[in-house]
């Protein structure tokens, strides 16, 4: 399980996953299946997440009406955006889907 940042046009999000890359091309499908077809990417430490969001992370891996593949631990942009620091995140995954 990974934890990853998501920016869209609606702001971002932070997703659980099992996919090993931003890259994995059933990663963007399922992203483009939720109508995200165009975002930035980055990975973010799984202890910080879990440490952050402690009992809701713990809920939402617990809850069997998500799938296993993605998950979205918060959808709260402010939230999320002033809960990680930028100057920590590593490099990033730009994707927009063609045209």
């Amino acid at each position: 399980m990974k934890a990853s940042i998501i920016f869209t046009g609606t702001g971002p999000i932070l997703i659980l996953t099992t996919y090993e890359s931003l890259e994995d091309r059933k990663f963007i499908e399922k992203l483009a299946a939720k109508g995200i077809k165009k975002f930035i990417a980055y990975d973010v430490p799984l202890d910080q997440v879990k440490e952050q969001y402690g009992q809701h992370f713990d809920a939402v891996m617990g809850d069997v009406k998500q799938t296993d593949d993605l998950r979205v631990l918060d959808f709260d942009g402010h939230r999320i955006f002033y809960s990680f620091s930028l100057h920590e995140l590593g490099s990033s995954f730009v994707y927009e889907a063609a045209a």
